[in-house]
């Protein structure tokens, strides 16, 4: 197959990949809030973060050893699919009286599987630009806006069918997430570590079990680096989780109830995507020029205005806030996330990149994102939802007194997240050491 084909091969496949995403990852809140679980969203968003935490991992070292990247990928959105699409058709059938336990416990198992998708698609995006003879940095990056606008597109579609407070957008996420399995087995082949090399009898039990990647933590450097990515996914998750329900809260408040941005949050927060698209495109030229540290310290100023913008905002005259916010996280998103996965591919050897591509999910969406989504659903307990109570409502709006307490909790919550953020790029500035030699 020709180089266009592969390319246009991989299109399709980061299209599906994150328009599964796009169906209900900055949605999901606003059905909780919705159905009487507004304290339980950090918990779900969390419990992406918990299995990150050695389901990336796993199949990394299954897709290294024994089944090949391509058919992992494919088993995964098999069993992902079909676990979103449950959870979504036992939420449309229960209504108002959705159990948490039962949604939680389908929802999970679908989680479970997708989240190692994301390495996983990589590892077969890179296997596949290699064998064609193509540089990963250059021509992946635009190949990965299609992921993203495969994200804009359902969540668009989710918000324009009015989906966004019903259990709808996990079946439509599922749907997908059935499409891609399929599609998934007609991927080429990525060579597990039997075929790239002949095992010997020198290699450790830690080698013939794919924990080679693990080895990696020796190294300062790359300890640093998974340590902070740490550090940095903590952010990840909460604009995900908290930004459509802060949206749409506005509702109980008459001076923006009919403001855009609080009746088509998704929409709104989708600039945030749009962004993303047009990022993607900088980071060859910004890993190129300046090296992985510079590209990662941008990528932390960027998330330290992504929340703070979202505290000094409003629906109304301050929507400006919003906008910015959204564009501001193309660079906070992309500069960390993309940019940060082509570095391991990079700094690892052909053998373990799909284990590799693990651990770096493993730190991120896996450690970094359950601290992220605790933490926030925790603050904005006390700051937010500590002052939501319907019963105090006239007319479906809450009086002025309580709508500035409500507004004051939701800034003080995102300026709390800011400053975290500044923490985190300060220290890293300081401790990350690396020596980049640009390129032309």
């Amino acid at each position: 197959m020709n180089n266009s084909g592969i390319k246009f091969r991989l299109i399709v496949m980061n299209f599906l990949q994150f328009a599964i995403w796009g169906a209900y990852l900055t949605c999901m809140g606003t059905y909780l809030f919705s159905h009487g679980m507004a304290g339980k969203i950090g918990i779900f968003y969390s419990i992406q973060g918990i299995v990150s935490i050695f389901m990336p991992a796993l199949m990394g070292i299954i897709a290294d050893t024994k089944l090949p990247a391509q058919k992992t990928l494919g088993l995964c959105h098999g069993i992902s699919g079909i676990a979103m699409l449950c959870a979504g058709l036992y939420g449309l059938m229960a209504g108002d009286a959705v159990e948490f336990g039962t949604l939680f416990s389908i929802y999970t198992v679908a989680v479970a599987f997708y989240m190692p998708t994301l390495a996983l698609s990589n590892s077969v995006a890179y296997n596949a630009l290699e064998k064609s003879h193509l540089d990963t940095v250059k021509e992946f990056p635009p190949i990965r806006i299609f992921g993203t606008i495969g994200f804009i597109c359902t969540m668009w579609i989710v918000d324009l069918l009015g989906f966004q407070p019903t259990a709808a957008q996990f079946v439509v996420s599922g749907g997908i997430g059935i499409v891609l399995a399929i599609y998934s087995f007609t991927l080429p082949h990525c060579p597990t570590k039997k075929e790239i090399k002949e095992i010997g009898s020198n290699e450790t039990l830690m080698d013939k079990l794919g924990f080679s990647a693990f080895k990696l933590f020796k190294q300062s450097k790359m300890a640093l680096f998974f340590i902070f990515s740490m550090l940095l996914g903590v952010s990840l998750q909460i604009t995900n989780g908290f930004a459509n329900p802060f949206l749409t809260s506005f509702e109980g408040i008459s001076e923006y109830a009919d403001t855009f941005g609080v009746q088509h949050a998704n929409i709104l927060i989708s600039l945030s995507q749009v962004s993303e698209t047009l990022c993607i495109l900088l980071i060859p030229f910004f890993l190129k020029r300046f090296g992985i540290k510079k590209v990662m310290l941008i990528a932390m100023f960027a998330w330290v205005l992504r929340f703070g913008l979202f505290g000094l905002g409003n629906p109304g005259s301050g929507v400006w806030m919003f906008i910015l916010s959204c564009i501001v996280y193309g660079v906070a998103f992309d500069f960390f996330n993309v940019s940060g996965s082509l570095y391991v591919d990079l700094e690892t050897d052909p053998d373990i990149r799909s284990s590799a591509q693990g651990v770096f999910m493993l730190m991120t969406n896996g450690f970094g994102a359950t601290i992220g989504s605790l933490m926030a659903q925790k603050v904005i307990n006390v700051l937010v939802n500590s002052h939501l109570n319907p019963a105090l409502m006239v007319d479906g709006v809450y009086p002025p007194a309580i709508s500035q307490q409500i507004m004051s909790g939701w800034a003080n919550s995102w300026f709390i997240f800011s400053g975290f953020a500044l923490v985190v790029a300060v220290l890293f500035a300081v401790m990350f050491k690396y020596k980049h030699v640009p390129q032309n």
